[in-house]
């Protein structure tokens, strides 16, 4: 299918037994998952899962080792230049050039799309302007924070006018006010219409950010849907922490039975899953145990996947 023959209801990602092993190990276990335009879709799952050489296929510069995979209706392996294209890439790491200025940044690396000068320079202010930057055009990027360095390599990638934006932990090592900034600045893009795909670990990103997603693990998809229908499903309205010091958790859990809709015992707490979490702390108060510490949320995604795997997303 070429790229004119897409048609605008079709999945702008499509993966089918999508594959990729390294010798003996598999990287990515033959997933299935389709990308609706305009939607932001996240791969969720710890570090080593397979998100990042998902990612890679789709922007073409990793090649599969099995199954179908199509962009815009388009093979990456096959149509690679026409792909990226249509593609603006957040990766892991800022690899912004330090021997140039901000701007320059921006105009020059529009240049590797054959975009003439008069379209860039125009086009730099406003992408500076939407990353909150343009004061800071004439710096160097040693000038910059940790955040304002993410909002101009996001900036970067979209002077093609991309259709899609794949970002590969786009807040790793930024600091709470960092993210909400850089979560604002990708909501807007949503709203233009631009296609987000998001890999992260991160729980809480994953709930802003994605209207579905995929939860992946050793390769495999564990679940997939809205960030609401999977905590639905895998579990409770509220999550009740409790802490008995250390060492004491596999102790006490057996003691704990029937509080809530189940327990899960971790190394430094209890969480008991329940539609309640106060009325599981006080059935915990009623049968005498005396936790050190307790507190009371609303379950996550982190729960969803520690229902899946067995571990947290941090391990």
């Amino acid at each position: 299918m070429s790229s004119s023959q897409f048609r605008s209801g079709d999945p702008v990602v499509r993966a089918r037994n999508l594959t990729k092993t390294y010798g003996d190990f598999i990287a990515v276990d033959g997933i299935d998952f389709d990308v609706a335009a305009g939607e932001s879709f996240g791969l969720l799952g710890p570090n080593g899962a397979g998100k990042s050489t998902t990612m890679r296929m789709i922007g073409g510069t990793l090649q599969r080792s099995g199954g179908e995979l199509s962009v815009v209706g388009l093979d990456p392996e096959v149509a690679g230049p026409e792909v990226r294209a249509h593609l603006g890439v957040i990766p892991q790491q800022d690899n912004l050039d330090e021997e140039l200025r901000v701007d320059e940044n921006i105009v020059i690396y529009g240049r590797y799309f054959g975009l003439p000068y008069s379209y860039l320079k125009p086009r730099a202010n406003e992408l500076l302007e939407f990353a909150q930057l343009t004061d800071k055009r004439k710096k160097k990027i040693s000038e910059l924070s940790g955040g304002m360095k993410r909002r101009l390599t996001i900036a970067r990638a979209l002077i093609n006018e991309p259709r899609i934006l794949l970002l590969d932990e786009p807040t790793t090592g930024l600091d709470p006010q960092a993210r909400h900034v850089l979560w604002d600045r990708l909501f807007r893009l949503k709203e233009e219409g631009v296609t987000l795909l998001v890999t992260t670990h991160f729980m809480d990103e994953a709930e802003q950010l994605c209207d579905r997603l995929i939860v992946i693990d050793k390769g495999q998809i564990m679940a997939e849907g809205s960030p609401r229908e999977l905590i639905r499903t895998y579990a409770s309205r509220e999550v009740a922490e409790v802490r008995f010091g250390s060492g004491r958790s596999q102790q006490i859990v057996d003691q704990l039975e029937g509080i809530g809709d189940r327990q899960e015992v971790l190394p430094d707490r209890i969480l008991i899953y329940a539609e309640s979490g106060d009325a599981a702390l006080d059935a915990v108060g009623a049968r005498g145990l005396n936790p050190t510490t307790s507190l009371v949320r609303r379950s996550s995604l982190e729960d969803v996947f520690l229902r899946l795997t067995g571990r947290s997303l941090i391990d």
